[in-house]
């Protein structure tokens, strides 16, 4: 018997910057303010959909959806993704699904993608949860080996990409390489790891981040908690959630404590007047 809190499964099909998509999207109605979800790098629109197994968020609409190059999403360029590409991806989705105001969470890629739709369009998020998006150089961890690690193509790089992270003690990195050769196109790597190092080294991230007008969170694993900003997040007014047992994927490591501060931050939100 299917909740009635349970996902449609469709695929949108979008032209974003003259490129062809048909973008596999996971999404359900409600009455309450929609929740949307944009997923990091390697990783897919199923990281988030338990969301229906927590009765805290029945009645939210919710949408994720694979960004192009993951997942099942099918991209006619791979050599068009970048950060701001994925922005008007997002964009794109929310309008044909008819989404005007929601909360945003988004992790890693996906996070830089939400604070950058974010500052484009504030009037439209009503709280923001950043799960380790970047917004200081320093969160290039993962998208600089574009620059520190070069290879000679797009799947060698993958390919070493997958087993640097295999034999990383970081907790669930070898659970995230496992699924990069499923979940990810080797063409698209590049692009989306040059414009992450692009903006993080340049587009003053932060100030942005600090300057948003409604709700921020910033999500992290105890195991990156010498992150050298957190301190300037919290002052600045921006809610730390440190989770436990965790490194850069909450949603893989610890799971019930994310879904907790996730629910516990937005149920301070009041859903808007329509």
């Amino acid at each position: 018997m299917q909740p009635s809190n349970a996902f449609t499964w469709t695929r949108q099909e979008l032209t974003v910057g003259g490129v062809a998509l048909d973008v596999a999207t996971a999404h359900r109605s409600g009455t309450r303010a929609p929740v949307l979800f944009l997923h990091g790098f390697g990783s897919t629109k199923e990281d988030y959909t338990d969301i229906a197994r927590h009765p805290v968020f029945d009645g939210h609409p919710v949408v994720a959806y694979d960004a192009p190059g993951c997942g099942d999403t099918v991209c006619g360029d791979l050599t068009a993704i970048s950060i701001p590409f994925l922005v008007d991806t997002a964009l794109a989705v929310l309008d044909r699904l008819g989404i005007e105001r929601f909360h945003l969470v988004g992790h890693s890629m996906g996070g830089l993608t939400a604070l950058m739709l974010a500052s484009r369009h504030p009037g439209r998020v009503l709280s923001f949860v950043d799960i380790e998006g970047n917004v200081a150089p320093e969160d290039t961890f993962l998208s600089r080996q574009i620059v520190s690690h070069p290879a000679a193509d797009d799947e060698a790089f993958l390919d070493g990409f997958i087993e640097r992270n295999r034999r990383s003690p970081a907790y669930a990195a070898p659970l995230f390489a496992s699924g990069l050769p499923h979940k990810v196109r080797a063409g698209a790597v590049r692009g989306i790891f040059a414009s992450m190092v692009e903006l993080s080294d340049h587009a003053d991230l932060m100030t942005t981040f600090l300057g948003l007008p409604f709700p921020r969170m910033f999500m992290y694993g105890d195991q990156n908690a010498s992150l050298s900003y957190l301190p300037r997040l919290a002052a600045a007014g921006v809610e730390l959630a440190e989770i436990p047992h965790c490194g850069h994927f909450p949603m893989y490591s610890n799971p019930p404590v994310m879904w907790a501060r996730i629910a516990d931050f937005q149920g301070k939100v009041p859903d808007p007047w329509w």
